[in-house]
């Protein structure tokens, strides 16, 4: 095999494992796709609209399979999808167009930026147990709208947002449940997606997809699908975010110490100091964590005396309900 050759299939195997670690990662917290593989593709050397481009290429694919899983379990409020998506295409097409138009030099601090500031956002979310509680009524539209229109801006500009920035605005509502939070995010990702990829089209033209990395990013993140069914169960969401959030947090701050120039002791400092808050994070999911599956126990235990000492058929679902079934396991929504 010539050197060429086999430098190129060593770098789809690269990429195409970028793509399943992705869709594990998106597939256990409900978000992170995007963040996810526009980091690890900026890492690699990827101009930063090239790997925008890229990633939204790809996740028309993804996300396709990803709505239409969530369709048929049930988990798709189509009035939130049709509320949220269409401002979010719109914002996504207005993102790629400016994303295309800024030079890769001037792009890779902007980018480095939104995603080194939603991976802190990251951090912050599952250092803390998520509000489980819900209040009764309809989400409105002059929400829905606005949120849609600001998370597909961000989403195709940083290469990624658009769960970070619209899953944790629909949870913390309290208006809907976890489960139809998820599969109505994802699955208006599409349309999300679809919007930015026509917008990279016409700012870019076809030459700024990548279409080997787009394929090796879709065959990862398709093969990890299923596999990210079963990792939910496994590893606990609230360790899982906050681990994420610290990566993808340390990666891009490379970025942005690099542009500022900073050297001298200043730059070890920030990182001592990134990680010091990143280990925090770690510690209080630990601690999050610890006290919802200690809720969990407590509910369990009390539904069966509340009910005259008798455990029934569906006690058990229901004192997990209580919790409620959704963020029992891990204190985060299911995805899947």
């Amino acid at each position: 095999m010539p050197k060429s050759l086999g430098a190129l299939v060593r770098k789809l195997l690269v990429l195409a494992l970028v793509g399943l670690v992705a869709q594990l990662i998106d597939g256990s917290l409900g978000m992170a796709y995007g963040l996810t593989s526009s980091t690890l593709l900026l890492v690699a050397g990827v101009a930063p609209a090239a790997a925008s481009a890229s990633v939204h290429l790809a996740e028309i694919g993804t996300t396709l399979a990803a709505g239409v899983a969530h369709w048929r379990f049930g988990n798709v409020d189509w009035r939130v999808v049709t509320r949220i998506a269409l401002p979010g295409a719109v914002g996504a097409f207005a993102g790629a167009t400016v994303l295309s138009s800024i030079s890769t030099e001037a792009a890779a601090p902007w980018m480095a930026g939104i995603l080194f500031t939603l991976g802190a956002y990251l951090l912050i979310r599952f250092a803390r147990p998520l509000r489980t509680d819900r209040v009764g009524g309809r989400l409105r539209g002059r929400f829905l709208g606005p949120l849609g229109l600001v998370a597909g801006f961000v989403d195709a500009t940083g290469g990624g947002g658009w769960g970070p920035v619209a899953t944790p605005a629909l949870l913390v509502s309290g208006r809907m449940e976890p489960r139809k939070v998820i599969g109505s995010v994802d699955t208006s990702e599409f349309v999300v997606a679809g919007a930015a990829s026509l917008g990279f089209l016409i700012g870019l033209g076809s030459e700024g997809f990548l279409l080997p990395t787009v394929a090796a990013l879709l065959i990862g993140g398709l093969i990890a699908a299923p596999l990210a069914a079963w990792l939910v169960r496994i590893v606990p969401a609230q360790l899982l975010g906050a681990a994420v959030g610290g990566v993808i947090l340390l990666t891009n701050a490379r970025t942005l110490i690099r542009s500022a120039e900073l050297d001298g002791p200043a730059r070890p400092a920030l990182y001592a100091l990134l990680a010091a808050g990143w280990l925090a994070a770690l510690v209080l999911a630990v601690r999050a964590l610890r006290r919802t599956r200690r809720a969990r126990a407590e509910a369990a235990t009390a539904a069966p005396a509340a009910a005259g000492g008798v455990p029934t058929e569906g006690s058990d679902a229901a004192s997990v309900g209580e919790v409620p079934a959704d963020l029992a396991a891990t204190g985060t929504p299911t995805p899947r």
